[in-house]
């Protein structure tokens, strides 16, 4: 892997992931902390690449929208079932309920009993933290697990303290595709930036199109590069404007 990315460049497309790459982790998801200045950023990049800029995350858009107070902001929610556009279109895939709805009955029990875990209903995907109960990682992936067996079309998705159940054929790879086919993204080459395991299948698409794939922090990957922190991420993308003002 080569470690540090090549300076960013107004004429690619950004695929930015959230928690871990923009943003410091929280305790909880509801506990994030938006500093002005990084919305100031990406407002910034996103004019100067001519809109071709969009979040990509296991949040829903509406918690984006509320995170970053950027509702035009081009962004892939819940891994890619929700897809909002540069023009502001908006899609939405909607599973049956029903599955997500017999998880929320197995696990409230246990959260009740384990006041670390937190259930996260996100509309169409569910997240289970357990960063404040690390204890219960290995059962709950046993538990999940069990789950997917019992309704296949449901993917077990895990990641940092976190296990997502979503419907199977959605990921950040294919949000990335989706956006990739629409304008201003199309001809550009894209770039995906990423920490988590969540990340790996934007990491694969972006890898396969030929654009720059970018872990953020340690840990195996298929990335091709490296960035050490949220602050890392935050200064690269700075580059991208220093470099676009005039002497």
């Amino acid at each position: 892997m080569k470690q540090t990315p090549p300076t960013a460049l107004p004429d690619w497309a950004y695929f930015l992931d959230v928690d871990g790459t923009l943003l410091e982790i929280a305790a909880r998801p509801n506990e994030v902390n938006v500093p002005p200045e990084l919305t100031m950023l990406l407002t910034h990049a996103r004019s100067l690449c001519n809109g071709a800029l969009a979040v990509v995350s296991g949040r829903a858009i509406g918690e984006l929208d509320r995170l970053f107070s950027l509702p035009q902001l081009p962004a892939a929610g819940q891994h890619g079932l929700e897809i909002r556009d540069a023009l502001g279109n908006l899609r939405r895939h909607n599973p049956p309920p029903e599955p997500l709805q017999e998880a929320v009955g197995r696990l409230g029990p246990l959260q009740n009993r384990h006041r670390g875990l937190l259930l996260e209903d996100k509309g169409a995907t569910l997240a289970v933290h357990y960063r404040q109960a690390p204890a219960l990682g290995s059962y709950l992936g046993r538990l999940l697990g069990q789950l997917t067996t019992t309704h296949p079309h449901l993917r077990l998705q895990p990641g940092k303290y976190v296990y997502e159940l979503k419907p199977a054929g959605f990921d950040k790879g294919t949000a990335i595709a989706e956006l990739m086919a629409t304008p201003p993204f199309i001809g550009r080459l894209p770039v995906f930036i990423g920490d988590d395991l969540t990340d790996e299948h934007g990491f694969e698409e972006v890898n396969r199109m030929g654009g720059l794939s970018i872990k953020v922090g340690k840990g195996p990957t298929c990335a091709h590069y490296r960035l050490s922190d949220v602050h890392a991420v935050r200064n690269w993308l700075h580059g991208m404007t220093m470099k676009a003002e005039p002497n």
